[in-house]
């Protein structure tokens, strides 16, 4: 009996028919992410596009290629403030639908439908670029044992040293003004 999954060039295993599927969505996301984006969104960018494919039942069975790419492109971009014109890289949403060729119509409704299934919030850590991990205040909330919530970024160092072993965190803040602050 075959393996019912297979490996893609991004390396991730996907199930075998879905993977011509997810090849044509990972190869429009990594053209649009080398012409508009970086590095760090077309990974972003394949790893969902890796759990949607492999989603049972995968919710791109149905549709075009260019509208699931749009949508990942859309949601990724949505988490991390793609739009916002402050930021050092920004593109407007509509900009991403106008590439992919798909009307804001269809862009919108992909990446809704990809934020309602996999329940993806505004600030989700886990689909939050890593350069912007540090900046991300949902990433350093953790419960303290009184059941107060705190930003561990503002706690002191032995309390974020035992919440990154424990795996509360991403990593342990450098030193901040903060730690002055405290100091005084």
């Amino acid at each position: 009996m075959a393996d019912s999954t297979e490996q893609t060039g991004s390396g991730q295993s996907v199930p075998a028919k879905m993977r011509d599927k997810h090849v044509a969505i990972v190869k429009l996301i990594e053209t649009f992410c080398r012409t508009h984006l970086n590095d760090e969104y077309l990974g972003t960018c394949r790893r969902l596009a890796g759990v949607l494919a492999r989603k049972r039942p995968s919710p791109i069975v149905n549709g075009t290629a260019a509208a699931w790419a749009c949508g990942i492109v859309r949601t990724i971009g949505w988490v991390n403030f793609l739009d916002e014109s402050t930021q050092k890289l920004h593109v407007k949403m509509t900009d991403v639908d106008q590439a992919f060729g798909v009307s804001s119509g269809t862009g919108q409704g992909r990446s809704k439908a990809v934020r309602d299934l996999l329940k993806i919030r505004a600030f989700d850590p886990d689909w939050t670029l890593p350069s912007r991990m540090a900046d991300n205040p949902m990433v350093w909330l953790i419960q303290l044992t009184n059941g107060m919530i705190v930003d561990a970024r503002y706690m002191r160092r032995e309390i974020q040293e035992e919440a990154f072993q424990r795996g509360m965190i991403p990593f342990i803040p450098s030193k901040t003004k903060y730690d002055d602050e405290s100091e005084a």
